[in-house]
């Protein structure tokens, strides 16, 4: 595959664009209405990487929404999502195509038996083995082929091999693939890309410049509030301040892993499942395990909130 070709990128097609908001309010309001309480900081972003037609990084801890953001984003333009989860090892052929090996050696078989039976040469017997047939789609080529609204979602991009950001550069400059043997396929329209990344290694230069960037923390007390009670309707009020207010004592912990968004969503209801209305020591202790998910995180914030 060529990645960074200026020659390829100067004379590639212009993708259509059509962008999905007209305003931030309309981001705010349909991503509201997907559950995501968005900030109006990550709403103009995600307004302009959409107007724009540009992929979105978005960069932060662990567990503040940046992957429930891609989901309400696909929700809120009716649209299919794509995902690439990234990992270490990664490769071409898990993240763009590969071919059907296996379908192309039976090809090469069958040709070669109808060339001996009919004098014919291999060429004259078979045909290309290098052609839609036998293409196996991954994640990246299938979101560049799709006409309908498309979200790709490329998560967690820091835990894949930094040759893997060369994959991407082509697909995120051009919205095209070049597969050698089959030649250049351009989008016929643009998904909308968003790539998460948890922070855990530098990415490169090249990759960033295609890219707006969005950085995603840990929401204030009041708009976690929110999103609890938005999430979990029936509880109450001073219930999720006191869910919140714990998080935030636990998150102020060197832990392995502090407590995400989502695992306080969890313990509301995981406390409305078991009747308890005030988030006392008891049901701390009780119900720990259910946003510490390390024995040593748990002894630690026992220790600390003193629940022994």
């Amino acid at each position: 595959m060529t990645t960074n070709s200026s020659a390829k990128a100067s004379n590639a097609p212009v993708v259509p664009h059509r962008p999905h908001f007209s305003s931030v309010d309309e981001v705010l309001a349909k991503l509201g209405e997907q559950g995501y309480l968005a900030d109006r900081a990550t709403a103009t972003t995600v307004y302009l990487a959409d107007h724009l037609g540009k992929p979105l990084l978005v960069e932060g801890p662990a567990g503040v929404g940046k992957t429930e953001l891609a989901k309400a984003i696909n929700g809120a333009i009716d649209a299919d999502i794509v995902r690439l989860q990234c990992y270490e090892g990664l490769d071409e052929a898990r993240a763009l195509y590969e071919w059907n090996y296996k379908k192309q050696l039976l090809r090469i078989q069958q040709g070669n038996a109808t060339a001996a039976a009919s004098g014919e040469t291999w060429e004259d017997a078979s045909d290309d083995i290098f052609g839609e047939e036998f293409l196996l789609s991954r994640p990246l080529l299938t979101a560049i082929r799709r006409t309908d609204p498309t979200v790709l979602l490329i998560d967690e991009i820091d835990k894949s091999d930094v040759e893997v950001e060369g994959l991407l550069l082509e697909i995120l400059s051009d919205f095209q693939v070049t597969i050698p043997e089959m030649g250049t396929i351009h989008a016929d329209r643009r998904p909308f890309v968003l790539l998460t990344s948890n922070a855990t290694r530098e990415l490169s230069e090249a990759l960033k410049r295609r890219c707006l960037y969005l950085h995603l923390d840990y929401p204030g007390p009041e708009r976690e509030r929110d999103i609890i009670i938005s999430r979990v309707p029936d509880v109450a009020p001073a219930l999720a301040e006191q869910i919140v207010r714990t998080a935030r004592a636990l998150r102020a912990m060197e832990l392995k892993k502090s407590p995400s968004i989502a695992e306080t969503i969890d313990w509301a209801q995981t406390l409305l499942a078991l009747g308890i209305n005030t988030l006392d020591e008891e049901a701390v202790k009780t119900t720990l395990g259910v946003v510490l998910k390390h024995a040593s995180d748990a002894a630690k914030a026992a220790g600390e909130l003193k629940l022994n």
